[in-house]
């Protein structure tokens, strides 16, 4: 969307991420990621950690189910998503103002780790959470084939799947 300030981000979550639920249905991870640099100190001959960043994310819809049930306390992530800056009062009336991220996309790092990946089924039509899923079954998806692909003869071994 134009105009707006767009991150990505490196780090860790602080805790597992918490799913709730709109008045209205609408589900919404919520999760902190700590993010710091890391330099090698010559002098000491050590790595040493920078501050960190703490960034407070949501993650509506599908996206955040997905968040919830796939990442845990320490994962390390990469999430790119929209910066927002939202401005509440507090019980003795001071104003408070923070910045937050909508995570637009989001996945574990494979810098030090490994991860098994599988299709979730989608369950809102058209995946902004609204529309409804056809009947039927579900939604067919030509690249979801669960069929092996067929051996390579010797003869036309060279020709493309397709």
């Amino acid at each position: 969307m134009a105009g707006e300030t767009t991150i990505t981000i490196i780090g860790n979550l602080t805790a597992d991420p918490e799913l709730r639920y709109t008045a209205t249905g609408l589900p919404v991870a919520g999760f902190t990621i700590a993010s710091s640099s890391r330099t090698y100190n010559k002098q000491v001959e050590q790595w040493q950690d920078g501050e960190a960043l703490f960034m407070r994310c949501s993650a509506w819809r599908d996206l955040g189910e997905h968040v919830a049930a796939s990442l845990t306390r320490g994962t390390r992530v990469i999430a790119s998503g929209r910066l927002r800056m939202r401005t509440y009062e507090i019980s003795d009336g001071d104003k408070r103002t923070v910045i937050e991220m909508t995570v637009d996309e989001i996945g574990p790092s494979l810098r030090f780790a490994t991860t098994e990946v599988h299709k979730a089924a989608r369950t809102r039509g058209n995946g902004n959470g609204t529309g409804a899923a056809p009947t039927g079954g579900g939604f067919d998806d030509p690249w979801a084939s669960t069929t092996p692909a067929p051996a390579a003869s010797a003869a036309g071994g060279d020709e493309p799947p397709f």
